[in-house]
């Protein structure tokens, strides 16, 4: 099934500590002292935040669960979804195109699928994946999606958000030219440093998107993940990291923060093998996440 109103395949979750099922939708709860008669109150429109990752686009054969022209016809699907439910921006957690063996080879995959992308909102981040930058270098990839920095961080409404970068090797070389390993992911100190002072000199509930994951040990972590983590945590503010890289739906909860794992839009071939989200972000910290196709729903509260 090819169609956009094909059905739409979710697996179950396991429940943890802190989460409870409501109309379908896994939600996970932190303590909370809101009374049921604040249920009842009006609440103001949430922050909505569309989310796709791993589109791995390129111009070539599928490579085993890989099918990689067909993320195009994926990301129209998104695209009808997004363009109803009107997502205030979209973020893409990494690896927007595959690696090519020449350098123009790459530029013409990554201006493929930008122009689709692109349209889809006016704003928009992207979290550069090391597919992105193994042919290309940091400089070529962001101007080609122009984007001003590989690491920043943005604030909307009630909302502090936090783009990560590392795509670096433990030298603290930049990815790029096909000069790094993709097991060799880390956050340099002057990266770490920014992230710390950044998070200081915010008083906002804080998002945090990454490609490389930040909540493992394996093969797809980062190497200083856990000095990360105590970044993260230290701040009181971090409610959530989204992040792509392996390719699975995954959840876990660390130090009091939730790290979500987006499924790849490039595996599988067909619509029903899609996968991208709408994330809901209401001003009293409750964060909701609708997936679409492969990808799970969660919801937690701050």
């Amino acid at each position: 099934m090819n169609d956009l109103d094909a059905p739409v395949c979710k697996v179950q979750v396991t429940l943890g500590r802190r989460a409870f099922l409501q109309n379908g939708t896994l939600v996970l709860a932190a303590a909370s002292t809101a009374g049921t008669s604040l249920l009842a109150r009006e609440t103001p429109k949430p922050l909505r935040v569309g989310l796709i990752t791993d589109l791995h686009y390129a111009d070539k054969p599928p490579a085993g669960t890989r099918h990689y022209r067909e993320t195009l016809r994926k990301l129209a699907e998104a695209a009808a979804q997004f363009e109803k439910d009107q997502p205030a921006l979209i973020v893409e957690l990494g690896d927007l195109i595959d690696a090519a063996d020449a350098v123009e080879t790459e530029k013409k995959y990554l201006s493929t699928i930008n122009r689709e992308f692109s349209a889809i909102a006016k704003e928009r981040h992207y979290v550069l994946g090391n597919h992105c930058v193994d042919t290309l270098t940091k400089a070529e990839f962001l101007g080609g999606v122009e984007q001003a920095g590989s690491y920043y961080s943005f604030d909307v409404g009630e909302y502090h958000f936090v783009v990560l970068d590392a795509c670096f090797r433990s030298d603290g070389e930049p990815y790029g030219r096909k000069n790094s390993k993709w097991t060799d992911a880390n956050i340099p100190p002057a990266e770490a440093e920014w992230l710390a002072a950044d998070l200081a000199a915010t008083m906002k509930k804080t998002v945090v998107f990454a490609h490389q994951r930040l909540d493992v040990s394996t093969d797809h972590g980062v190497r200083n993940a856990p000095a990360i983590r105590k970044i993260l945590e230290a701040s009181g503010r971090v409610l959530a990291v989204f992040q792509g890289h392996s390719h699975q739906n995954d959840l876990k909860e660390i130090g009091g923060i939730h790290y979500c794992t987006l499924v790849a839009m490039v595996e599988g071939s067909g619509a029903e093998s899609n996968g991208y989200s709408l994330l809901d972000l209401a001003a009293d910290g409750t964060l909701k996440l609708t997936g679409f196709r492969r990808q799970q729903d969660y919801n937690w509260t701050s």
